[in-house]
């Protein structure tokens, strides 16, 4: 089985002037700690991947604008884990010699387990 060719381009951008073009940017009032200046501005940032249907979050800071790189930056991390093409898997064999090996182990314990079961007869099983 011959290993498929990867292809020399991947499927998604990691550009960031393409990628503006590819998103949807959504801007909304982040929750948590800040104060007064969070809890009235628009500073967490969403971004929507519309070829891929990635999306992500950034509400870390309360400036629009790091948020915005940030979110970025996060989304070129993703897009770049959904463009890794993992190797294709080569089946291997196991060697004749490891092979032997093993079933020789088996037939041992086998007659181990016998030699042990044989001494016994009934004792130990209840019946008297």
């Amino acid at each position: 089985m011959k290993p498929t060719p990867r292809s020399s381009q991947p499927p998604y951008s990691l550009d960031r002037a393409v990628l503006e073009r590819e998103v949807v940017i959504e801007t909304f009032r982040a929750g948590g700690p800040g104060g007064q200046h969070r809890n009235v501005t628009d500073s967490a940032v969403r971004l929507m991947h519309l070829p891929s249907g990635v999306r992500v979050v950034a509400a870390d800071s309360r400036s629009q604008h790091r948020n915005r790189d940030t979110a970025f930056a996060r989304l070129i991390a993703r897009l770049r884990l959904l463009n890794r093409v993992p190797r294709p898997r080569v089946p291997t064999r196991a060697s004749r010699q490891s092979v032997e090996r093993r079933l020789a182990e088996k037939k041992h314990r086998r007659s181990v387990k016998q030699r042990r079961s044989v001494g016994r007869g009934s004792v130990g099983r209840g019946e008297e």
